[in-house]
């Protein structure tokens, strides 16, 4: 889309006016004469001139970068009639910066010329970015009468978040019945060693232990558990952002969701996602590179749409939430709606872990008696919500820029084998 080029006078139509008015309010002559040159100089530069055919093409190398990275990109030029001064302007998102260049040039361009000028674009934030959109601004040689055309930007770019480092993650409690990489608690076909039995007429005979039989008198065969996959529902809270000096808990919440969402799918796990907020967006469980992209793709449409209205489980679809499913819980413990959430999806019997990020360190105590003791007090607030998620046998892993996120999910992986050992 294109808003045609119009022309405007520049200022000596101003100057013009000034001393006109002046030599009529004083009643001095002299000042229009002062005026007169550059009159001369207007009515010349008034004269019918057709616009000047100029056009600007935006490109991309590519559609899909991750934050932080470089991306080319060119701007190609062509005018079919000679321009005295082109002044180009290249607009550009909050999120993209232009490294080692300027998003502003001039140019003169004879009739017939075409320019192709190259940049090195960087986005500092995940996310969606729209791209292209260009502002032209043409001079005639008299610098009277000035051109403006804006071409509106038609290119998307998606920067997908950068991810953490991560080794180990989460076992689920139950696994499913397709093959994967977590090892089943029940028996069957497999590599793991489970137990030993005697043999019966159908067994197969490489899976007789010799060795035992030779003991025993009898034979015996090892039997093993198998190696399934499972599901897997990264939950991220959309309610609310807590944001300070260009960092937010939505940021690294999604970066979370993405290296937990990459690092099951690389298991054949299969991974869905819910952002829950003042928008409910869901992504079936699935597996493969392209359901990673699905998932990388539907984050970044995630934002903070506020909302006074109670949304609690019941609104999202039954199977988004697969029986015997792991639910990971992304989420600052902010918005008591989230909470409360997740206090019925544990009620429902779901195996369900919290990644708390930390929204504490992106929150000043202030400088006054009254702003550090409402500052202690909601302190105090958010021990009790931890406490009581651990009462209801939800394991939450804290995330801040002391802990990384591999130390917080080996936490989790703590207390949830210890609350099992203490639930037998």
């Amino acid at each position: 889309m294109t808003r045609a080029a119009s022309p405007r006078l520049e200022g000596y139509a101003i100057v013009v006016a000034t001393g006109l008015l002046a030599a009529l309010a004083l009643r001095r002559p002299e000042l229009a004469i002062v005026a007169a040159p550059f009159a001369l100089v207007l009515a010349i530069g008034m004269r019918p001139a057709a616009a000047p055919r100029v056009d600007a093409l935006f490109a991309l190398e590519a559609e899909r970068v991750v934050e932080g990275e470089e991306i080319g990109a060119t701007v190609a030029i062509r005018t079919e009639t000679a321009v005295d001064r082109l002044e180009l302007l290249l607009v550009l998102p909050r999120e993209v910066e232009v490294i080692g260049g300027e998003d502003a040039f001039a140019l003169r361009l004879q009739a017939g010329d075409e320019r192709r000028i190259a940049f090195k674009l960087r986005c500092r934030r995940w996310g969606i970015h729209n791209l292209g959109e260009i502002e032209l601004r043409i001079r005639d040689p008299l610098r009277v009468v000035v051109w403006e055309r804006t071409i509106a930007g038609e290119h998307r770019l998606n920067a997908y978040p950068t991810t953490e480092s991560l080794e180990r993650i989460l076992p689920p409690r139950e696994t499913q019945v397709f093959t994967g990489s977590e090892v089943a608690r029940t028996k069957g076909d497999g590599i793991e060693y489970a137990d030993i039995r005697e043999y019966v007429p159908g067994d197969r005979l490489r899976a007789i232990n010799w060795r035992a039989s030779a003991r025993r008198n009898v034979l015996v065969v090892n039997e093993r558990h198998p190696e399934r996959n499972t599901d897997v529902v990264l939950f991220v809270d959309s309610f609310a952002d807590v944001r300070r000096a260009g960092r937010s808990t939505l940021d690294d919440a999604v970066r979370a969701t993405a290296t937990l969402a990459a690092r099951y799918l690389e298991r054949r796990d299969r991974v869905g996602l819910v952002t829950f907020g003042g928008v409910l967006r869901w992504l079936h469980p699935g597996m493969g590179p392209t359901q990673r992209f699905r998932l990388v793709e539907t984050l970044l449409e995630t934002g903070v749409e506020p909302t006074y209205t109670w949304r609690d489980v019941s609104i999202i679809p039954a199977r988004i939430l697969p029986p015997k499913a792991l639910v990971l819980g992304v989420t600052p413990l902010v918005d008591p709606r989230f909470v409360t959430t997740l206090a019925d999806l544990r009620a429902r019997g779901f195996d369900l872990a919290v990644v708390e990020v930390d929204p504490v360190r992106f929150v000043d105590p202030g400088t006054t008696e009254l702003e550090r003791l409402a500052y202690r007090l909601w302190l105090l607030e958010r021990e009790v919500l931890a406490a009581r998620l651990a009462q209801l046998g939800i394991a939450v892993a804290r995330w801040d820029d002391a802990v990384d996120l591999q130390t917080a999910l080996e936490g989790v992986r703590t207390y949830r084998r210890r609350a099992r050992l203490a639930r037998v």
